[in-house]
């Protein structure tokens, strides 16, 4: 057999093997969507607003400094849980030392080991409990009579008990001890005659050493009894809590391998839900408004914003002021602020703008002032973000280049310049790592932001003519995008394979928006119309 002819064999081999995970990767992932079933919006649902608790609130404050100590002291992390003490500025490591010093008297009494006990009487833990103290030095001199130190209790009754006489409790118990001194057992003194032994004894004076501990305020040291694993309780109820009030219920439940972002089923939508019609004019945009996402906002060429019922998806208010057409909405993460950017120029509640004159600009929304210019584009620029950490901004640019800017000096601090096409949209996945960009190319790119490489090419929709194609993240797993053919794309972020085509609009696609916390798609098009997406079960899903 020749080389070429072995190559070939194995090239066709090596084609097979791809053809065939991709088959396994499409049935992983269809399993994992077709595992769950669609229950709704719950009609009663408390929202986790500041109304709740106000995290402001000192005692909910410190609350939460005591459960992440007493987490880091069962992780073992106990330079870290010292570290937070000196840090809150609060006097609970008191409590902590108070915990030792406790169990420390309290195995020195039952072992009779009198000096530690004399030592650990001295710290406040005993030193102001008078009755105590007088109880401990009276164990101690009857165990010197018992054992017939006679001069070692003469010595202990005149400098320890005779100060403490008062808090005798009987009228004539520091008597008898008197009298015991000439004595020949501890049980011929009256006070004395039921006198269990030392060992009993010993118990006897520990068990109320705790009781005088139960009796004490805990609060007023700043010690509160905070229950096991209290971190963790929360943390599996708010868990379970996302699942409950998810759109989609698994029908097993499900194992969460992270708690850096809330619970979400995966789903693949594979049907229309509901069509908003309304805008008399192409819709360039939209978007959920918030994170939950109970509104939807759009943005159309007929110069207006409509504000849409999630639920329902029924036409809430139309907001007009703009004198030509929008080509983009956005929302602050509360859902109490929609910003629009329009062909007029103007920006209603505006943040982070780029447009026609190359020119990026940051806005202070509160003041109402210009903050600062970032120029360095070629082109009009046609999409600006923030990362999630609030410290760059990203631009996308007709020039075809994408640039991270730097928000406190200004600068243009990385640029990709990958693209062959104009660059239509770019978005960041929620952890900040990851950038998807589209393009007049015909293309969807994801990027690594820190290392600034290509990582995979999507393929298969239609942009090259218009100006505003767009595509995001969903779940952080897959990636949805609009389509001058009118389709919506959804490709596997991990293969960069087409796993689904959503047909339903007459027109073309500019964008398609996911929304975790109703798990549902809405997309708009060149048709006039949005449209929401779901998974129906009742429709098979084929990938």
């Amino acid at each position: 057999m020749s080389d070429t002819s072995a190559n070939s064999n194995l090239d066709q081999r090596t084609i097979e093997e791809n053809d065939e995970l991709d088959s396994n990767r499409r049935k992983s992932l269809a399993a994992l969507a077709t595992a769950h079933h669609h229950v709704g919006a719950h009609l009663k649902c408390i929202r986790p607003t500041e109304d709740i608790f106000n995290p402001e609130d000192p005692k909910i404050r410190e609350d939460i400094v005591r459960m992440i100590i007493q987490y880091l002291s069962d992780e073992g992390y106990t330079a870290s849980k010292m570290t937070v003490y000196d840090e809150a500025n609060v006097k609970w490591h008191e409590r902590e030392e108070r915990i030792v010093e406790v169990k420390r008297l309290k195995k020195a009494i039952l072992d009779g080991d009198w000096a530690e006990v004399d030592k650990l009487s001295a710290k406040p833990l005993v030193k102001n409990h008078k009755s105590f103290l007088y109880a401990v030095y009276k164990q101690q001199y009857l165990e010197y009579i018992e054992h017939q130190e006679i001069q070692k209790a003469f010595t202990f009754l005149n400098r320890r008990l005779k100060p403490l006489e008062h808090l005798q409790t009987t009228s004539n118990e520091f008597k008898d001890m008197c009298y015991l001194l000439t004595a020949k057992a501890v049980h011929d003194a009256p006070s004395f005659k039921n006198w269990e032994g030392i060992g009993p004894a010993r118990e006897k004076l520990v068990e109320q050493f705790q009781n005088m501990l139960n009796f004490e305020n805990t609060d007023k040291d700043g010690s509160v009894y905070v229950p096991p694993n209290r971190l963790l309780t929360l943390l599996r109820q708010a868990v379970a809590y996302q699942i409950e009030f998810s759109r989609y219920h698994p029908r097993v439940s499900p194992r969460v391998n992270t708690l850096l972002q809330d619970y979400t089923s995966f789903v693949i939508p594979n049907a229309v839900r509901a069509t908003l019609t309304g805008h008399h004019g192409n819709v360039k945009c939209v978007e959920f408004i918030g994170e939950e996402g109970r509104e939807i906002v759009s943005g159309s060429s007929d110069n207006t914003l409509r504000i849409w019922d999630t639920e329902n998806s029924k036409e809430m208010g139309i907001l007009e002021g703009h004198e030509s057409r929008i080509w983009d909405v956005s929302s602050n993460k509360i859902g109490t602020m929609v910003s629009s950017a329009s062909g007029d120029g103007s920006i209603k509640n505006h943040i982070v703008t780029g447009g026609y004159d190359k020119i990026i600009r940051l806005y202070d929304v509160s003041a109402g002032r210009l903050v600062k210019t970032f120029t360095g584009h070629q082109l009009s620029v046609s999409k600006t973000i923030f990362n999630p950490l609030g410290n760059l901004i990203v631009s996308g640019s007709k020039d075809n280049t994408i640039k991270f800017w730097d928000i406190v000096s200004g600068l243009c601090i990385r640029t990709i310049s990958s693209h062959l096409g104009e660059v239509t949209s770019v978005e960041m996945n929620s952890s900040g790592t990851l950038l998807l960009s589209s393009s007049k190319d015909n293309s969807n790119r994801l990027w690594d932001v820190r290392m600034t490489r290509p990582i995979r090419r999507l393929k298969g929709h239609q942009n090259t003519s218009k100006n505003f194609i767009r595509a995001c993240f969903v779940n952080n797993s897959l990636i949805a995008g609009g389509s001058e053919d009118g389709i919506v794309y959804i490709w596997d972020q991990d293969t960069g394979e087409v796993l689904q085509k959503l047909r339903g609009h007459t027109g073309m696609v500019y964008n398609a928006v996911w929304n975790q916390k109703q798990n549902l798609f809405v997309s708009c098009s060149d048709d006039k119309t949005l449209k929401t997406w779901w998974y129906d079960e009742n429709i098979p899903l084929e990938l």
